[in-house]
């Protein structure tokens, strides 16, 4: 049983999009196995920002990728998900 160290862009449908209240839902829908580092609001480009958060992963489960990448995007406002490095430690 080893451990991925991941990272996650969360990127919002607009600009009207709470992020704060999308970095406040990412712990109540994270699959078991996934463990939430940290999490912050990024600048993009003209006044559009994204969530990037850090996740520390059960690589047991050979589905859990999939199972995480679905659970963020069932957050309400968030339009897409692009995992953007992960590591095994």
């Amino acid at each position: 049983m080893g451990q991925i160290v991941a990272s996650y862009d969360l990127m919002p449908e607009s600009t009207d999009v709470d992020l704060g209240s999308v970095i406040n839902a990412i712990p109540n829908v994270v699959p078991k196995g996934v463990r939430v580092l940290e999490s912050k609001i990024e600048p993009i480009a003209f006044g559009l920002k994204k969530v990037n958060v850090g996740f520390v992963i059960d690589d047991a489960d050979e589905g859990i990728g999939g199972a995480l990448e679905s659970a963020l995007g069932s957050i309400p406002g968030i339009e897409n998900i692009e995992c953007t490095s992960s590591t095994v430690l």
